[in-house]
């Protein structure tokens, strides 16, 4: 019998997406199109809360959004208060108890948090609370966050929420729902995107904008880096308890995490893509008869590099967007068949052509090994690699899925060696500088580009190697 097989996945992937709503009579149904169009966030599980001013009720699964809701489940969350998480492990493993949002109920009542990002100094936080008597249900770094406001002596939410955060270093943006309120809150460095939008009366917060327009509901403005949004029957109150810190916003939502659709940290997504592309074609010029994205991840860059080089751009490598995470593997072998499962390369157009292939990263080199392969299996007469970012040469600590320095190709490898290894004619990387000028950061005053600069914006302390150890374990459920 074929074995099932885990799908071949050289991608980063993002933690997580957050949607709420307060003062909409289908607060739930909301939230779950909400989820869907931040599906892009997180494949792994995804949960809605909802309030109807008296009690809180939960479902979740694990999952894509279609998989764990249906109307049954969706009309068990009465109300006009809602808020909804889609997840993809970066710490804790890949299991139902991970899955968020997480409800608790302490002596200030019930509340449920759904978290995008990271928590550096969340092991020695765990630590410390397990030798106070907290018990743990799951392991995840969020967690941690409910064991401090349940032990906060503080009488407002927001400060108790607040005196809560003040202890927790790294990226986060959260959103709390308690019987009567929904709070969002952003870390000082401003990490990870948070938006608010209006929908007639109801407020609306989300990961990114496309959320808001799939409801037709209006942005408003970014939750701003270091601030607490309370809102409540009373309306909105916003706070800012926080030190301030330099503006350290993740540039991978630029270059890969983020819909093109969506405006985040307050810039278009494919603007900044279409400016990486050109960038690049200034940088990298290549003589060649067509440019060629690898989809879907090259496509903005793509459309840049070939407006700005003159080359035309062509549809020769198709992406199958119905693909789950494993796949059943036939008895008799097929050459790079994770890969062909996912893309597939059009002949008619390859055939005989100088070819630019765009991405927007090479994380260990052996998807882009065998899309080079496959390209010239198709005919290809050179294959020129370009990559619209700079070598990724450490790993994330602030919320991105990303392999051990070790494993990252480029750093242990010069991009001749990087070249060599993915078999392509030619292979150029963006330059930070020019990373940082396509997204109008030429200063590099705004974004956190530790993965490409080895500049990490929030120390590391070294018992939080833990971190890194549940990373991996969250990857082998995968592929177990």
């Amino acid at each position: 019998m074929s074995a099932r097989v885990p799908l071949d996945d050289d991608r980063f992937h993002d933690r997580c997406g957050l949607f709420g709503i307060f003062g909409h009579p289908e607060a739930a149904n909301l939230t779950y199109l909400g989820l869907y169009a931040l599906q892009h966030r997180g494949q792994e599980s995804a949960g809605i809360v909802a309030s109807d001013g008296g009690r809180l009720r939960v479902e979740k699964g694990m999952g894509l959004v279609h998989d764990v809701f249906d109307e049954t489940r969706l009309m068990s969350l009465p109300g006009d208060v809602a808020m909804g998480h889609v997840r993809y492990s970066t710490a804790g493993d890949t299991v139902a108890a991970n899955a968020q949002p997480y409800l608790i109920d302490c002596h200030r009542g019930p509340i449920a948090v759904g978290h995008n990002g990271n928590l550096v100094n969340a092991a020695v936080l765990r630590q410390q609370l397990e030798s106070a008597g907290a018990i743990f249900q799951s392991g995840s770094d969020t967690e941690v966050i409910l064991h401090l406001y349940a032990r906060s002596h503080k009488e407002r939410l927001e400060d108790a929420l607040a005196a809560s955060l003040s202890k927790v270093m790294g990226a986060f943006s959260l959103l709390f729902l308690t019987k009567d309120a929904l709070v969002a809150a952003r870390d000082p460095w401003g990490f990870r995107p948070l938006v608010l939008g209006r929908l007639d009366n109801a407020w609306i917060a989300a990961s990114e904008t496309c959320a808001l327009d799939l409801i037709d509901a209006d942005y408003v403005r970014d939750v701003e880096p270091g601030e607490l949004v309370v809102i409540d029957r009373s309306g909105l109150r916003s706070f800012h308890p926080f030190p301030s810190e330099p503006k350290a916003q993740c540039i991978f939502e630029h270059v890969y995490f983020a819909r093109p659709d969506s405006l985040v940290f307050g810039r278009n997504v494919l603007r900044s893509r279409l400016e990486l592309g050109r960038q690049l074609a200034r940088e990298a010029p290549a003589d060649a008869d067509m440019v060629v994205p690898i989809p879907d991840s090259g496509m903005g860059a793509a459309l840049g590099y070939a407006e700005e080089s003159g080359l035309p751009f062509q549809w020769g490598m198709i992406r199958n967007h119905y693909v789950g995470r494993t796949f059943i593997e036939p008895k008799q072998k097929v050459r790079s068949f994770g890969v062909k499962i996912k893309l597939n390369a059009v002949t008619e157009v390859l055939s005989g052509k100088r070819v630019v292939l765009i991405d927007d990263s090479i994380v260990r080199g052996t998807t882009s090994r065998k899309i080079v392969r496959m390209v010239r299996e198709a005919g290809a007469r050179e294959v020129h690699m370009r990559i619209s970012s700079p070598p990724t040469t450490g790993p994330c600590y602030y919320g991105i899925d990303t392999p051990s320095r070790e494993e990252l190709i480029a750093a242990t490898h010069t991009i001749d060696e990087i070249r060599g290894h993915i078999e392509a004619d030619s292979l150029a990387y963006l330059s930070h500088e020019g990373m940082l000028k396509a997204v109008d950061d030429s200063l590099g005053g705004r974004h956190c580009t530790a993965c490409f600069s080895g500049r990490y914006p929030v120390a590391v302390s070294q018992p939080d190697e833990w971190q890194l150890k549940l990373f991996s374990e969250a990857k082998q459920a995968v592929k177990a």
